[in-house]
């Protein structure tokens, strides 16, 4: 596997999932500074140029390159059963590994939709209290509950 790829795919979902730790000391409602405004926009940028933009790239480029994953490079599949019938095989589709290549890249841009998608739900519900069972007492200690 390319390294640049590995690197750059690990350094996405690495950064991406810092986030999680910092959510916690960072409590709902806190005002924001224009440095802090700043320094988050330019953290995510970079964080989304390098899932959305470096990762694929680096795939496309190792597919290309090392694996040969060219359109001339037709799928046959163990024993042929992928063989098309324009060659001669049973199989109605032609592919070829570049399309398995994109396809590759489709999950790739989907895991870190996915993950950007998580992260959000987690930061936008990061000071809600769950509803506890706790019953509202009197200023004698007893439970304020309604009986029948």
């Amino acid at each position: 596997m390319n390294v640049a790829f590995l690197f750059s795919f690990f350094l996405a979902t690495g950064g991406a999932l810092l986030v999680l730790p910092y959510m916690k000391r960072r409590p709902k409602g806190t005002p924001t500074s224009w440095g802090e405004a700043m320094l988050a926009a330019t953290y995510v940028f970079g964080l989304m140029f390098i899932a959305f933009g470096v990762a694929p790239h680096q795939f496309i480029d190792h597919a290309d390159k090392e694996l040969g994953w060219t359109k001339n490079l037709i799928i046959y599949g163990p024993g042929d059963i992928f063989k098309p019938t324009a060659l001669g095989g049973s199989f109605p589709i032609t592919m070829s590994y570049e399309a398995v290549r994109d396809i590759v890249v489709i999950v790739i841009h989907l895991w870190f939709f996915g993950l950007m998608i998580f992260l959000w739900s987690k930061w936008q519900k990061r000071g809600d209290a769950t509803p506890g069972t706790e019953v509202a007492t009197s200023t004698f200690g007893r439970p304020l509950v309604k009986k029948g």
